[in-house]
């Protein structure tokens, strides 16, 4: 028989609408299902979701619901357990701003994660500009100016409105460059107006392809391939 792969799962078993009377009364049961486990819990007030948290041992953490001051919240909880612990504080952080639980006294936080707002207002104020210059009779502004500085305008500037990192590995070694505001890429102390060009720069070969060599952050942490762009 084939076995199953876990690869890249992060749930491996859960236990969902259990009321507090069954966790009272089969505690044992129950116990060792979880026992030196690790994973996510809810505790719910009928349907409504009071609480999330995390426990790496949550044998203990449910026992102890049962008497601190979420006792008298709850009649109801899940459980689902992880595989590892990775994303674990990252997962409950998740589930506390999507479901902003009433007993949950901290709003999650994330480690690295970028707030967009602030892009997305940037953005949003670059396009009635543009949209206004075009009902006046006059070309786009902001990077279409900085573009026709430099004739041709760069391959990446109709992806990206502002600079943003990109990264190689090529025989062992992590190779950097940056996309600046203008589309053109930075690397090496030279500017290249393709990704290609600046990769066979990069790898000293007389062609490559940029697209599949380098990778563009995406958002902290998220690196994925320039040819994400074009799909």
């Amino acid at each position: 028989m084939k076995m199953r792969s876990n690869k890249g799962q992060l749930v491996s078993q859960h236990l969902e609408g259990i009321s507090r009377a069954a966790l009272e009364k089969y505690q044992n049961i129950i116990k060792q299902y979880v026992r030196k486990r690790q994973g996510v819990y809810a505790l719910y007030r009928e349907d409504k979701l009071k609480y999330v948290g995390l426990a790496s041992n949550l044998r203990s953490r449910l026992g102890r619901h049962l008497k601190d001051r979420h006792k008298n919240s709850w009649n109801r909880f899940s459980v689902y357990l992880t595989i590892g612990h990775t994303h674990l504080k990252e997962m409950e952080s998740l589930l506390i701003r999507v479901a902003k639980p009433s007993e949950n006294a901290q709003k999650g936080k994330f480690k690295k994660s970028e707030d967009l707002q602030k892009k997305f207002v940037r953005d949003v104020r670059l396009l009635h500009k543009n949209q206004l210059m075009f009902l006046l009779g006059k070309k786009k502004i902001a990077q279409a100016e900085e573009n026709t500085a430099i004739g041709k305008q760069p391959v990446l500037a109709k992806y990206f409105s502002g600079s943003n990192k990109l990264r190689a590995y090529y025989k062992g070694k992590i190779i950097k460059a940056l996309i600046r505001p203008n589309g053109l890429i930075r690397f090496d102390g030279e500017d290249y107006r393709t990704p290609s060009l600046a990769a066979a720069k990069a790898c000293k070969r007389a062609t490559c392809n940029g697209w599949k060599f380098w990778h563009y952050e995406r958002a902290p942490g998220d690196w994925v391939q320039l040819a994400e762009l074009r799909k």
